[in-house]
Order: C-alpha cells, then sequence, then structure tokens
C-alpha cells in the first residue's frame, strides 16, 4: 500500500527555528566549514558553535544525514550545553528528512527518555510515530513495524491530544488500521481458498472485532458467510448475512452474501447470541 509522506512544513518551520536560534547566536561560517575534511569534522573536538554552524550548512545544502551526524557531534562534544538537547531533536529531524527511519526511532526514544518533561516532547513523540509510518510495507509482508506505527500514532493522540501533532496522527491510524486489517483479509482469502475454513474464519472475526471501523469489514462479513455456509453452519452464516445488510444494505457484498445462502433456500437471519452480533453491538 503506497504511503503520502506527511505533509512537513511544520516540522521544517520547528527544525528552522532551532537552528536560526543556533546561527544568530553562533553565526555561521561556511568557509570554516568547507576547510573542514568530512571525517575529521566527525571527530575533532571543535566549539558548539563551529559544529552548530556546519550542521546548519549541511542542512542548507540537502546533505541530511550529515547534517545529522553532525547534530549528535553537539550532544557527544558538549552533552551539558542548552544545545545538546536541541541538537538532538535537529538530528532526529534531519535523519527523518534522509529517510534514515531506525536513526529518527533511536534519536527520538533518547530524547524522550533523556527529556520527558521539555516543551518539545511532543515533537519528538510525533518523529518516532511517523518514522514508524513511513516504515509500513504492503500487506504481503511481516506488520510489526504497523503495529509499532498503531501504538505510536496512538500515544500521540493519548498524550498530546489538543495538538497538530495529534490531528495527524489521528488521520495516520485511520490508514494503519485499514493496512492491518488488509494483511488479516489477504491471509484470511489465502486460508479460504485452500479449504482452511477454520483459519479464514479465525482472520475474518479479527477484523470483525479489531477492525469493524475500517472498509474492509464489508468483506469480512461477505467472506465469514462464504466460510460458514461452507462448513454447513447455516445459522452462523445467516447471521453474518444479516448483519452485513442491516449496516450496509445496498453494497455489492451484502449481494454476494445473500445469493451464497440462496443456493440452500436460505436468508439472511441475524442470531442475536452470535459473537457477530455481539461484536457490533460492543462497537454500536
Amino acid at each position: 500500500m503506497p504511503l503520502a509522506r506527511p505533509h512537513l512544513l511544520r516540522i521544517a518551520l520547528f527544525g528552522a527555528a532551532l537552528a536560526l536560534g543556533g546561527c544568530s547566536l553562533f553565526g555561521g561560517d561556511d568557509n570554516a566549514s568547507n576547510n573542514l575534511n568530512k571525517d575529521a569534522a566527525q571527530f575533532q573536538e571543535r566549539p558548539i558553535e563551529q559544529i552548530y554552524a556546519d550542521a546548519w550548512n549541511r542542512i542548507n545544502r540537502g546533505d541530511w544525514e550529515a547534517a545529522a551526524q553532525q547534530f549528535n557531534e553537539v550532544d557527544r562534544q558538549h552533552p551539558y550545553s542548552v544545545w545538546a538537547r536541541r541538537a538532538m531533536l535537529m538530528s532526529a529531524f534531519s535523519s527523518y528528512q534522509a529517510n534514515k527511519y531506525t536513526d529518527t526511532v533511536t534519536t527520538a526514544d533518547q530524547y524522550i527518555s533523556l527529556h520527558p518533561g521539555s516543551r518539545e516532547v511532543a515533537y519528538a513523540f510525533y518523529l518516532k510515530a511517523i518514522a514508524l509510518y513511513e516504515q509500513i510495507v504492503d500487506v504481503g509482508r511481516d506488520q510489526s513495524n504497523t503495529q509499532g506505527a498503531l501504538v505510536a500514532l496512538q500515544d500521540v493522540v493519548q498524550r498530546f491530544p489538543d495538538t497538530e501533532y495529534a490531528r495527524d496522527a489521528t488521520l495516520k491510524i485511520d490508514l494503519t488500521r485499514d493496512h492491518l486489517a488488509g494483511k488479516e483479509m489477504a491471509v484470511g482469502r489465502y486460508y479460504l481458498t485452500r479449504g482452511d475454513y477454520i483459519g479464514a474464519i479465525n482472520r475474518f472475526r479479527a477484523v470483525v472485532e479489531q477492525y469493524q471501523t475500517t472498509p474492509q469489514i464489508l468483506e469480512a462479513l461477505e467472506r465469514l458467510t462464504e466460510a460458514y455456509y461452507s462448513l454447513g453452519l447455516d445459522s452462523d452464516a445467516q447471521t453474518a448475512a444479516a448483519v452485513l445488510g442491516a449496516n450496509y444494505p445496498g453494497s455489492q457484498w451484502y449481494m454476494d452474501a445473500y445469493n451464497i445462502l440462496k443456493g440452500r433456500g436460505l436468508k439472511p437471519k441475524e442470531d442475536k447470541g452470535s459473537w457477530i452480533s455481539q461484536a457490533f453491538r460492543k462497537i454500536l
């Protein structure tokens, strides 16, 4: 599933504010930066003014990975400076811009651990969440990153509900949940084609119980009708179709479920004691 990169304007403005603060205090020096050997610059003991200016010069050139390395040097060489904390966030931001998402998460986690009460900690949580979000892969592959992204995004919403970070995270939560539901559906369809109806039912049930608000729910109910019908569990098949029809009466998935039941002269009929009915009542 292709995933759009998040809108970075606010992130860029935040990063610029930190970096401009450093430049106004220290004054950037392009000539000094250009004359430094790149490898030596990472390890040579330098004044914090020079490291911070060099890092911002890298950003101006679009060399985000080198910028992250320079910001890391601020913390390594001057760990007790007020700029070390800000440099840590700028390092995470620069790593994100360089598509170094693992580095972004590691640095953001470090910031959260060391500065949990800072004003900028919400930004660190957000950077971590969107870095995990960017690592979501197609439903045919392992979804551990997707699960991690969902937890991190929910963390942003719960901890910082009245922020722009939370608003953006909420949108991404919906997409992430749909992706996880899509994974369950893909596996369930595979089991269905193999005649493993119990395995298929378990996957479709997970969608009904855990991802009911996603668009995958319609197909999940139709597939449950199909699987239960194939096992001869008519009451469960009728219930799945009835719940589908009650909630999505005009959908093609409901028409397909209805036609499946017609094969035995059955009609949708809900069993109120079924787990399907209870799952929907719980959500409603």
